[in-house]
């Protein structure tokens, strides 16, 4: 008998670096994803299919990996990343064989050379060069579900105004309708950061967010643009509490606790992490409601640690010995504690049978856990995990075999199915409404790791430059939406000048650039700190440089040529999202 239905979600994202550099820092992190994680994933996906076995993985890509995916340059940079791959085994293949080293070792040589090729066939024969358009092929049969996340993965709880939360969710609810012809279901909630609605006030002594206003919930714009669900960490869940008030089947009105319409249910408010719920800051239900599903942390910790979890296999390929030059990486995990030097040559196949017993270990885990629920609440459970997918064949090179022999087992399980996101919150249709806790999912489920003394001045910047963007759009009348539209029917940027449109919309871009959560995780990580605060200067400046054009321009028709030579540089370089509008940035 069935018990419930096991939820796999990949978060896939990307912060814009498409030319803005190579390597260690820029595209490179682009090609290497799309290499090592998102063609072994699809190919996965497409073996899976040829067995009759429909993955059902819930998928979010944000939409500023959409655009880079999507963007005609990197074609070709793909391939030539490819090739260059190729010939760096080749090299080494050669060096190997002077220098007398292992014959092992000189087959692995080779082993990358196909495996590199490979890739580079699957992009261009089996994908047509377009990750996007293979994913929304496998989303139209109902293979998978794409979800959206905020547009540049700006971290919604602290951005200064409602107008920034708003740009977010619009601009990518757009974007997604672009890359995949639907609306979007669900989100992934940048770093899992959610802010209820309450009387908040910035502790940066900027004007006017360092006054206490009431803002409202991030769950009320997910509600706005007819988002149906997110994804939360398991710490804010267990602080989560209920408001007094369910949902009536029609999801037309709240019905309190004390009221005789109220049924209550098995399991009602126990064991939340097991259950999508209805998340409210108000008990109106006017105010908007979207369902969360929690990351169940004992299941996804299982996968995630790289010394506790599976990755940390002694016979699976070691992710930071990397060979000088060629920067192939030739050798196994052997042991976690190890110093590098002391790690043996990779043998890829001494890996089928660790993944195939890791998989088996893992569908237990889910089984035990959804039949405990089952058998004690009576009720059909959902088992969540969230991971980022470039766990799955970058950070662990096995992960997407691994995920292909769970899925399969889980198919022939008697117990637990794989299920979308979707499908799953249609089967349970939450009607319990909690209140959740602000958090992330982060360090301490907080806002620390993006908000810091390390990375603090960042926000300052963020803050003044919200300031120069509202004054840009009352200089030149740039309204809200509701008063954009004139009797017949065109918005108020039609009546800027073609010029001061262009220029404020690539403004707004740099802007939404700027606001990435990746460059404080980077600075406050040290990962790529220098890159990270280059990058977020370098927006800024860029943002900037183009307010002071925006005004400089206002009443004039053309540009003096080396303005205009910056800005199609600004636009080349930062070609992100085409349909933007200005309107998205309102209250």
């Amino acid at each position: 008998m069935q018990s419930g239905n096991f939820v796999l979600v990949l978060h896939t994202h990307l912060p814009w670096v498409l030319h803005h550099g190579t390597g260690p820092h820029g595209v490179d992190w682009l090609n290497e994803a799309v290499a090592e994680c998102y063609i072994p994933l699809l190919n996965k996906f497409h073996e899976l299919l040829k067995e009759n076995i429909f993955p059902k993985v819930t998928i979010d890509i944000s939409p500023v990996l959409c655009e880079q995916l999507s963007h005609p340059d990197f074609i070709e940079i793909f391939k030539k990343y490819c090739d260059e791959k190729i010939s760096w085994a080749k090299i080494d293949e050669k060096r190997f064989r002077d220098w007398g080293y292992d014959a092992h070792q000189v087959y692995l040589a080779q082993y990358w050379q196909e495996w590199y090729n490979d890739r580079k066939n699957n992009f261009i024969f089996n994908y047509n060069s377009s990750i996007t358009n293979s994913l929304k092929e496998l989303q139209d049969i109902g293979a998978i579900e794409i979800a959206t996340c905020g547009a540049t993965h700006g971290y919604l709880p602290l951005l200064p105004s409602e107008r920034s939360i708003n740009l977010q969710i619009e601009a990518a609810v757009n974007n997604y309708k672009k890359h995949f012809g639907r609306e979007p279901r669900g989100i992934w909630l940048p770093e899992c950061a959610y802010r209820p609605s309450y009387e908040w006030k910035s502790l940066l002594p900027i004007e006017p967010f360092h006054h206490s206003r009431l803002r409202p919930g991030i769950e009320q714009f997910l509600a706005k643009f007819g988002i149906e669900y997110f994804f939360t960490d398991q710490d804010l869940t267990n602080r989560a509490n209920p408001i007094g008030v369910f949902i009536d089947v029609k999801k037309e009105k709240f019905v309190h606790k004390d009221s005789p319409e109220f049924k209550p249910m098995p399991g009602t408010f126990k064991d939340l992490i097991l259950k999508p719920f209805l998340v409210s800051s108000s008990e109106k239900v006017e105010y908007g409601t979207s369902a969360v599903f929690t990351r169940h942390q004992k299941i996804a910790m299982q996968v995630w640690s790289g010394e506790a979890g599976y990755p940390g296999e002694p016979d699976y390929l070691d992710f930071h010995k990397k060979h000088y030059g060629s920067m192939l990486r030739y050798w196994r995990v052997t042991d976690n504690k190890a110093d590098m030097m002391y790690k043996t040559l990779y043998h890829p196949d001494w890996t089928k049978d660790k993944i195939d017993l890791q998989a088996n270990h893992f569908i237990h885990h889910i089984e035990n856990t959804l039949n405990h629920y089952h058998n004690t609440t009576g009720n059909f459970g959902t088992l969540c995990t969230p991971f980022d997918t470039e766990l799955f064949g970058h950070w662990w090179f096995e992960g997407p075999e691994f995920l292909q022999a769970v899925i399969r087992g889980l198919h022939h399980s008697p117990y637990v199915k794989t299920a979308t996101a979707s499908e799953q919150l249609i089967r349970i249709n939450p009607t319990e409404v909690l209140h959740l806790p602000e958090g992330s999912w982060g360090e301490n489920n907080n806002h620390d790791v993006w908000s810091n003394e390390g990375n603090k001045w960042t926000w300052e910047v963020i803050y003044n430059n919200e300031n120069r963007l509202r004054e840009i759009y009352e200089k030149f009348s740039i309204c809200s939406l509701d008063e954009a539209v004139n009797i017949h029917g065109q918005s108020q940027q039609n009546k800027l000048s073609e010029l001061s449109l262009r220029i404020i919309k690539q403004a707004l871009r740099e802007f939404m650039l700027l606001d990435s959560s990746d460059w404080q995780f980077l600075i406050h990580t040290q990962s790529a700190k220098d890159y990270a605060e280059q990058r977020f200067l370098f927006h800024n400046s860029d943002f900037n440089k183009l307010c002071e054009l925006a005004m400089k321009y206002k009443d004039k028709e053309l540009l003096e040529e080396k303005d205009r030579n910056y800005l199609e540089e600004t636009e080349k370089r930062n070609s992100i999202f085409p349909e933007l509008q200005l309107v998205w940035w309102r209250e």
